[in-house]
Order: C-alpha cells, then sequence, then structure tokens
C-alpha cells in the first residue's frame, strides 16, 4: 500500500485546514500572502503569516491517524506515504519513508545562495530571519507559483505506478499534480480506498471503496483488524 494524505488527516492534530473557515486562508488572502511573487515582493509582510503558520505547526503533534500509518509501515504492508502537509507530523509518528510533495519546515533555505539553516532552536522576531548573505530566508516548502520539487515529484509518481492499492487519506483530491496521483494507480491496476469523512473530487468508477468517516478512528480501526486477523 501507499498512502497520499492531505490536510484533514492533520485536522485531528489541531491543524485547521487553510481553507476552512477557521484555517489561514480566512484571515490571509493567498495570493497575498502565500504567492512567491508576493514572499520575493515583501518578505516582511509574508511573514507576519509564516509566523502564525510556524506556531501552529510547532504545537501539533500526531494522532491516531499518523501513529496508525506508522504502524502499518512498521508491519510492511504499507511502503511510502506521499503527503501534501509540510507539518512532519507522520516523520514525528514513526513513519520512516515520507514523500513530501509541498516540502516541509524543518528548515529555512535562501533563494539567493541556496543557503539552508535548521529552523530548531531559531528565534522569529517581526522582521524576516536574514541569511549569511543577507537575503531573506523562507521556509523550505513550496508557495503558491512553484514547481514541486522534481525529486518529491519523481517518487510519488513511482509510489503511484507500482502500488496495489492507495489510501487516499484527508485530501480532496482536487489540487494539481498531487490530484494525478491516485488517477497514475489507478491506471496501473491499484485498488482506491478513500478515507475521508468529506466527498472528494476524484470519479466515483475510480473508487473501490470511501469510508466517510475521520481517518483518526478509521486507520487505528484498520489496524486493529489486521492484528486480529494476523491472531486467528
Amino acid at each position: 500500500m501507499v498512502a497520499l494524505t492531505g490536510a484533514g488527516i492533520s485536522v485531528e492534530s489541531g491543524i485547521p485546514d487553510f481553507r476552512s473557515e477557521d484555517g489561514l486562508w480566512s484571515r490571509y488572502e493567498p495570493m497575498e500572502y502565500g504567492h512567491i511573487r508576493s514572499f520575493r515582493a515583501n518578505p516582511r509582510k509574508v511573514w507576519k503569516m509564516l509566523r502564525e503558520m510556524d506556531a501552529l505547526l510547532g504545537a501539533a503533534m500526531p494522532n491516531p491517524a499518523h501513529l496508525a500509518l506508522a504502524r502499518l509501515e512498521e508491519r510492511s504492508l504499507l511502503k511510502a506515504v506521499i503527503t501534501q502537509n509540510v507539518d512532519s507530523l507522520h516523520q514525528k509518528a514513526g513513519s520512516r519513508r515520507v514523500i513530501e510533495f509541498h516540502g516541509h519546515g524543518r528548515t529555512l533555505r535562501c533563494d539567493e545562495c541556496g543557503g539552508r539553516v535548521r529552523r530548531d532552536g531559531l528565534i522569529l522576531g517581526e522582521d524576516p530571519p536574514r541569511c549569511a548573505c543577507g537575503s531573506a530566508m523562507r521556509p523550505d516548502f513550496v508557495f503558491f507559483g512553484e514547481e514541486i520539487p522534481r525529486e518529491a515529484h519523481g517518487e510519488a509518481v513511482e509510489m503511484a505506478r507500482s502500488c496495489d492499492v492507495m489510501l487516499v487519506v484527508g485530501t480532496s483530491a482536487a489540487v494539481a499534480p498531487a490530484s494525478h496521483l491516485p488517477h497514475l494507480a489507478r491506471k496501473s491496476g491499484a485498488a482506491i480506498i478513500v478515507i475521508d469523512p468529506r466527498s472528494i473530487e476524484l470519479p466515483s468508477a475510480d473508487i473501490d471503496l470511501h469510508i466517510a468517516k475521520p481517518a483518526g478512528k478509521t486507520l487505528p480501526a484498520l489496524v486493529e483488524a489486521l492484528d486480529q486477523l494476523e491472531t486467528e
């Protein structure tokens, strides 16, 4: 199996979906604060939003859904997690093979000279953190207007094409290019299992099973059922 996860899996960790009523985009216009052009034009302004996001992600802990996926990997049933999230909760839960489709916030980087620093221990003030070269640094994740990291994209496509089952967890599957991955898996013969209380954008013909319940309840129940089968 391969899991494709989105914002919905982290909602149960206290991180609202950016597009929800209480998400970041309800307070910050996405193209004004989330586009790479906006950052380059006024990094101090964009860092106002980034500091709030950083505090939210830093306080979050893995929930039972993250832990269940790590358990499935331990049992060699799950080959990889492809996540659109930048919160590192899969790694905190113990997952080892995590393909971060949109990058992560564990490091900051400079687009001018390529320098990187770890986020841990860095105190964020009102001014943007500066690289040794003097340029404003940014989190190591993808802004609107940027391409998916080539290595992550290639790994994700490879996983989608080679899996037997794809778990689509907590994502609407509406945003390209991540939305293409279930189609690639389906085309290659994989079964598609959706775990999300909401309806999603995938064609119904591409979905073998839709469990319309929160991932924090469904995935641990799946692990428990597998444990019972193994015992029997």
